[in-house]
C-alpha cells in the first residue's frame, strides 16, 4: 500500500490521506475530519454534508482520474512511451504530477507512515464477514465487534434490492481492500461505514468462530478414525445420505464434528 498526503499549497491546509492498494490497483481517501463542506474538495462535499469522511473507491478513483491524462488522449501511445510506461497506470501518472490539477490548490506528497486519525478510523474497518442468504450479514470489524446487519437495511443503500435479489450475486461477496466495504462481484460495495453505523452488536467475535472452526470441523481422515472406517466406508455414508459435508474437494471433504459422531452411535 502507498500512502500520500492531500495538501492545499494556496491555503496552506491538510486535506487528507490518498491510499494506493497497489496489487487491487483501488484508491481510498481518509479526508481530515474537520473540513467541512466549503473547505472539502468539490467532489467530496455531498459525503462531508453527511458526516463521512472515507471517501469510497469509486468516488477517489473519480477524484484521481479528473487530475490525469484520460486513457482516451489521442496521443496516449506517444505520452505513454515519453514515460517510459508500458501501458496506462492512473497511479503512475498521478505521481508524475503529484496530482496538480489547474481546478485547485491541491496536490500529493508521499509519506510512510499512516497518520493516527487513519489509523482510529480504521477500527470500525471489516475483517471478515458471513453472508447469511435469507436472513443477514454477519460483520466483524477490527475493534472486536461483530454486528447483524439485516437485509431491510440493505435494500436502503442503492442497488441494495438487486444484491438481495440476486443469489449468485450475494454469493459472491467478500471483503474489499483495507476492509472498507464489501464488494459484490467486485462491482457494488457496501462501506464499512454503513454496515457499522446500521448493524446490531451481538455479543459473540470472530474468535469465537475461529475456536468453533478448530474444534468441530474434521477433514476426512479425522472423520475416519472416529468412525474406525475407512475412506470407501465414510464414501458409502454419503451416498446413503447419513452424511453431508460441509465442503467437498477432490482432495478431501470437511465434515462437522458433531455430524461424524453422530453416525459412530
Amino acid at each position: 500500500m502507498k500512502i500520500y498526503e492531500i495538501c492545499d499549497y494556496e491555503n496552506k491546509a491538510f486535506i487528507g490521506v490518498l491510499l494506493y492498494y497497489e496489487k487491487e490497483k483501488s484508491f481510498i481517501i481518509e479526508l481530515n475530519d474537520n473540513l467541512d463542506e466549503w473547505s472539502a474538495p468539490l467532489l467530496f462535499t455531498s459525503f462531508v454534508k453527511r458526516s463521512e469522511y472515507t471517501i469510497p473507491r469509486e468516488a477517489a478513483l473519480m477524484w484521481v482520474k479528473e487530475r490525469i491524462i484520460p486513457n482516451t488522449r489521442q496521443n496516449i501511445g506517444s505520452i505513454l512511451k515519453t514515460h517510459k510506461l508500458k501501458e496506462y497506470d492512473e497511479m503512475k501518472f498521478l505521481e508524475l504530477s503529484e496530482a496538480k490539477c489547474s481546478q485547485d490548490s491541491l496536490y500529493i506528497k508521499k509519506i510512510d507512515i499512516l497518520p493516527g486519525f487513519v489509523e482510529k478510523r480504521n477500527k470500525n474497518n471489516l475483517i471478515d464477514c458471513l453472508i447469511i442468504p435469507d436472513k443477514y450479514i454477519l460483520c466483524f470489524f477490527k475493534d472486536g465487534l461483530t454486528k447483524k446487519v439485516s437485509y431491510d437495511a440493505i435494500k436502503k443503500i442503492e442497488k441494495g434490492k438487486q444484491i438481495i435479489s440476486n443469489k449468485a450475486l450475494l454469493k459472491s461477496g467478500k471483503i474489499g481492500v483495507g476492509g472498507y466495504y464489501i464488494t459484490f462481484n467486485d462491482s457494488i460495495d457496501i462501506s464499512a461505514y454503513y454496515l457499522y453505523e446500521n448493524g446490531d452488536a451481538m455479543d459473540i467475535s470472530l474468535d469465537d468462530f475461529k475456536l468453533f472452526s478448530k474444534e468441530n470441523v474434521l477433514d476426512t481422515g479425522q472423520s475416519c478414525d472416529i468412525l474406525g472406517c475407512s475412506r470407501q466406508n465414510l464414501s458409502h455414508y454419503l451416498k446413503q445420505g447419513r452424511l453431508s459435508p460441509l465442503t467437498e474437494n477432490v482432495k478431501g471433504n470437511l465434515y462437522l464434528k458433531s455430524d461424524i459422531i453422530r453416525n459412530s452411535w
